[in-house]
Parts: structure tokens; C-alpha cells; sequence
């Protein structure tokens, strides 16, 4: 048994895997909460069952009851619904603010200490109502985009050159949505960077791929979204926080000036440890970038707008 303690609120595909890849880690004991009864219970009984196959002692328990939860170090936010045909944006936004919302405040009850990872859609806005309902400081909210686009370029990158992913370094920051920005004069393959190692219509093309990367997968599926990735991203912030590694990593952090933003949740460069967000960077952006960065920054404002006009933060 571990000491460190996690939970997963929704324990639906992305929050079974997140808790699939952090029990293969041994990180932390872990809890699965969702709403529908039984189905957590069934998913953790069966992810504790396998342990002794990959030698691992974690404890994982599914239940319907938050008072489970209590002393989390982490509580990882995956619960909320896609969105469905006919729905619009603010109805996904108002459903999905509620189920953030009650997640969030049911959880401080019993983790007051707890540091929040938050990948409901749309996340960005998820992240600043998470914040906003628990009034809590911005280094214990963040949310995962920038780790997912970034490591989905790294794997278009792996299939168009067939280096090693290992190689490759790519960085996409901004709001998680067609307005993401990959910074391809700072990624590289080994120190080179992309614009000098590929032609420029195949490097576009990847950008444009990045930038469709969730849609890609909700066509294929026909009746869902990514986990896989998403879950993996989860795993990897949660290890950084929990080892205090001081990992940089993109990720949606509260603006306080930063990149020229305030009053929002936006993907930039973060170092992640034991406190949370111990640091952001501040890339120098020219003039291309800042145009791009600006532009989906809007993008993010709009719906952080649509937010406060439904619910009062």
C-alpha cells in the first residue's frame, strides 16, 4: 500500500484508463467515483484484481460516495458529458459546469489540501470554474490539454520521419481547440529544429492534423473520444506533482499577466511539482506566434465569457 492518494471523479473510459496507467506506476492508492452505482465498483475490483499479475500493490476502490475520497492528494476531474447532436456549445457548457462544479466542491469537503487536474470540456473554462467555485489558489488547478496536443504532434512527427518519438520535442500551447498554437520554431528532433528538418508543406500539414487530433478520433470511434492519450497525459501530471519532479510541461494555468493575459485559464509552458504550478514560462514569441496565440486566447475568452453569463463565479 502506497500513502499517496488519488481520485478520479467520472469513471468512464478516459477515468478507468487515467487509473489503469497510474496503478501500473504504483504511484498512489486510488478511488473511482462515479454516479451510476456499481459500475466504478465493478472497474476498480477489476483494475485490483490484476495488480498481483503486474506485481503491483496499489489499492484502488470504486464507489459512488465522496466521503472515499477524503485526504486526496490529487482529485483528477474527467466527469462530464460530450457533446451531442443538436447540442450547442452553452449547453454542453451549462452541463458540464454543474457536474465540475458539484465535483469540486464535494471533493474540498473531504480534500482540503488537494491539488485539482481538470480535463472536462471545454477545458479551459472547466479549469477557471474549478478554481473559481473552490476558491482556491491557481497553483493547485490545472488543466490538461497542452501534454495531449503536444504529444500528438510528437506522434505525427515519429510517423512522417520515422525518428523515435524519444527524439522529438513538440510544443503546442493556447486553448485546447482548432485555435491551439504549435510552436514549431521551438520544436525539434534532436535539437534541430522542425522547420529545418521537414519541408514546409509537410510540417503545415501536421500542424493542421494536431490541430484536428481529437476530431480525428471522435470520427473514427462514430460514438465517443479519445482516452487512451488523455489518460496518459493525467498520469504523467499526476507523477510530476506526487515526485515533486519540477517537470515543464504545457498545461491550462490561471493568467496573471502572463503572456500579456489576465483573469483566464490558458495553455503555456508549466513547471509541475509537489505545490502544483511551481512556475510559468514565458516563451519569446514573434510576431507570427503572437498573432496565433492571441487569436485563440480570444477564442478561450469567448467561452470563459459564456460561462459567466451561466453561472455566477
Amino acid at each position: 500500500m502506497t500513502t499517496a492518494k488519488i481520485s478520479i471523479i467520472g469513471a468512464g473510459m478516459t477515468g478507468a484508463t487515467t487509473a489503469h496507467w497510474l496503478a501500473e506506476r504504483e504511484l498512489a492508492d486510488l478511488v473511482l467515483v462515479d454516479v451510476v452505482e456499481g459500475m466504478p465498483q465493478g472497474k476498480g475490483l477489476d483494475m485490483l484484481e490484476a495488480m498481483p499479475i503486474i506485481g503491483s500493490d496499489t489499492h484502488i476502490l470504486g464507489t459512488n460516495d465522496y466521503a472515499d475520497t477524503a485526504g486526496s492528494d490529487i482529485i483528477i476531474v474527467t466527469a462530464g458529458l460530450p457533446r451531442k447532436p443538436g447540442m450547442s456549445r452553452d449547453d454542453l457548457l451549462k452541463v458540464n459546469a454543474e457536474i465540475v462544479g458539484k465535483a469540486v466542491t464535494e471533493t474540498l469537503k473531504h480534500s482540503p489540501n488537494a491539488i485539482y487536474i481538470i480535463l472536462t470540456n471545454p477545458l479551459d473554462t472547466m479549469a477557471y470554474l474549478a478554481m473559481k467555485v473552490g476558491n482556491l489558489p491557481r497553483e493547485r488547478v490545472i488543466g490538461q490539454a497542452g501534454i495531449l496536443d503536444s504529444a500528438r504532434m510528437r506522434a505525427f512527427v515519429a510517423l512522417e520521419t520515422g525518428v523515435s518519438v524519444e527524439n522529438i520535442d513538440c510544443y503546442v500551447l493556447g486553448g485546447h481547440g482548432d485555435e491551439m498554437v504549435p510552436l514549431t520554431r521551438h520544436s525539434n528532433i534532436a535539437g534541430v529544429p522542425l522547420r529545418e528538418y521537414l519541408p514546409a508543406d509537410r510540417l503545415d500539414a501536421i500542424v493542421e492534423r494536431t490541430r484536428k487530433g481529437g476530431g480525428e478520433i471522435v470520427n473514427l470511434l462514430k460514438t465517443g473520444s479519445a482516452f487512451y492519450a488523455p489518460a496518459a497525459a493525467c498520469a504523467q501530471m499526476a507523477e510530476a506533482i506526487l515526485k515533486d519532479k519540477r517537470l515543464i510541461v504545457p498545461c491550462a494555468a490561471y493568467m496573471q499577466g502572463e503572456y500579456g493575459l489576465n483573469d483566464m485559464y490558458f495553455g503555456v509552458p508549466v513547471m509541475l511539482g509537489r505545490k502544483g504550478i511551481e512556475k510559468i514560462i514565458e516563451y519569446r514569441l514573434d510576431d507570427e506566434e503572437k498573432a496565433a496565440f492571441d487569436k485563440s486566447a480570444a477564442a478561450v475568452r469567448e467561452t470563459h465569457e459564456a460561462l459567466k453569463s451561466i453561472v455566477s463565479l
